[in-house]
C-alpha cells in the first residue's frame, strides 16, 4: 500500500508555486527505477492507486499525480467536464515536478522517468516526454485520437522512447492519432512500438470496469510494460 503526498508544482503561467499531490507507493526492496502513472479522465481513483501499488510490487517507485486537485468522476458527463476544465499548463507542470519529486527521492534509483497513462492519461504520458527532459520512457493505453490540444514538440522526442497499447475498438494502430505519433516520434529520432490488441474495447486494462476489461489482453499489455521500463529506465 502507498500514501498520499505532496510536492511543489510550478506553473510558468501562475504567480508562485502551487501544491502538487498524489499517491506514491515504494517496492518492497526499498528502492527501484521511478514511474509515473498517470490517471483516465475519472481522476485519482481506486483503480490507479492499485496500478501505482501494482508497479510497486513489481520493483518500481511509483507516483500518481492527482491532476484534478482531489475530485473524481463517477459517471461519464462529470469525467468529461473534469477533462474539458484540466489545464494543460498545470498537468504539465504537475507531471514534470513530479519527475523531479522523484528523481530526488532516496529510493530511486534511475537516472531517468517512465510515464504511463491511460485514455486521457496515455496522450498526457506521450506529451510530457516532449515537455520534461528526465521523462525518457513514456507508454500509453489507449490515448486520444488527436494531438491538436495538446501541441506537442515532439523534436523533444529524440533518444526517448515510447510503446503505445491500442484497443481494436478505437482503430487499432492504425488510428489518425497514433500514426502521427509514430511517424513524429520517428522523425525526431526517437524510437515507438505500437501493440494491437484484437477484440478489445477502450479502456480494456481497467478491471474496475468489467463491461470492458479483457483480462488476457490487460496481462499481456502488462508484462509489455514492465519489460519495456526495465530495459529503458537505468
Amino acid at each position: 500500500m502507498g500514501e498520499l503526498i505532496s510536492y511543489q508544482s510550478r506553473n510558468p503561467e501562475a504567480s508562485g508555486d502551487s501544491q502538487g499531490s498524489g499517491y506514491l507507493a515504494l517496492p518492497e526492496s526499498g528502492s527501484g527505477p521511478a514511474v509515473i502513472v498517470i490517471q483516465e479522465w475519472w481522476g485519482l481513483v481506486p483503480h490507479i492507486k492499485s496500478v501505482a501499488d501494482r508497479f510497486a510490487q513489481a520493483g518500481f517507485v511509483a507516483l500518481a499525480p492527482d491532476l484534478y486537485r482531489g475530485q473524481i468522476a463517477a459517471e461519464p458527463d462529470t469525467a468529461k467536464k473534469l477533462l474539458m476544465e484540466l489545464e494543460l499548463v498545470q498537468a504539465g507542470s504537475d507531471i514534470s515536478s513530479a519527475a523531479s519529486y522523484l528523481l530526488a527521492h532516496p529510493a530511486v534509483t534511475s537516472h531517468s522517468v517512465g510515464t504511463v497513462g491511460f485514455c486521457m492519461g496515455g496522450s498526457l504520458s506521450i506529451w510530457s516526454a516532449t515537455l520534461c527532459e528526465e521523462i525518457t520512457a513514456a507508454v500509453a493505453y489507449y490515448p486520444g485520437a488527436s494531438w491538436e490540444r495538446h501541441a506537442p514538440e515532439w523534436r523533444n522526442f529524440a533518444g526517448k522512447s515510447a510503446l503505445i497499447h491500442c484497443a481494436e475498438g478505437d482503430g487499432t494502430s492504425a488510428a489518425p492519432g497514433i500514426q502521427e505519433a509514430v511517424r513524429e516520434i520517428t522523425s525526431a529520432g526517437g524510437s515507438i512500438d505500437t501493440y494491437d490488441y484484437a477484440g478489445t474495447a477502450h479502456a480494456f486494462f481497467n478491471d474496475d470496469r468489467p463491461e470492458v476489461y479483457a483480462a488476457q489482453a490487460a496481462e499481456l499489455s502488462w508484462k509489455r510494460t514492465l519489460e519495456f521500463f526495465a530495459a529503458k529506465l537505468r
